[in-house]
């Protein structure tokens, strides 16, 4: 292995570059308590990445925007977000992926049964996303962050 070489598996440590992952999931919009059926797809960029599993994050976060003048006595806009949920899932246990490998997994990641439906008005957002992630040393290859729709039930 050349210096070059060496060059490149640090930067993959460091930026998630050691794998392209992608993730599938489906319904497209779920309700509370309902179960969605994932897919993650994760192909070496060319190096062997070695795992400590692929997971799946789930995460809720509220937003609220109030434009200057909005709140009384406030000259500024406002703006705060709040993590309501936030868990991840195991999908698959700690694996290798050989050079240029692609491998597939697949599992279960069940809504909390109280989730609060996703909505956007006028001030205020709750938005779900979900990303798939493979475990790796340094920064973890991953899907990023994919919106999902969560309604309500009944």
């Amino acid at each position: 292995m050349g210096l070059f070489d060496k060059l490149k598996d640090v930067a993959n440590l460091v930026t998630g570059g050691a794998a392209r992952v992608s993730l599938e999931y489906s319904p497209s919009v779920a309700s509370p308590g309902e179960t969605l059926t994932v897919r993650v797809t994760a192909t070496s960029t060319g190096a062997q990445v070695k795992s400590g599993g692929v997971f799946v994050d789930l995460r809720a976060v509220e937003t609220v925007r109030l434009p200057r003048g909005m709140a009384t006595g406030v000259d500024q806009p406002i703006h705060t977000s709040h993590t309501g949920f936030e868990q991840q899932f195991p999908i698959a246990p700690a694996f290798t992926l050989a050079p240029n490998e692609t491998k597939v997994f697949e599992g279960q990641v069940r809504l909390p049964s109280n989730a609060q439906p996703s909505f956007a008005g006028h001030y205020t957002q709750h938005e779900w996303s979900i990303r798939g992630r493979v475990e790796a040393t340094g920064n973890d290859p991953d899907s990023g962050f994919l919106a999902l729709r969560v309604g309500t039930s009944g």
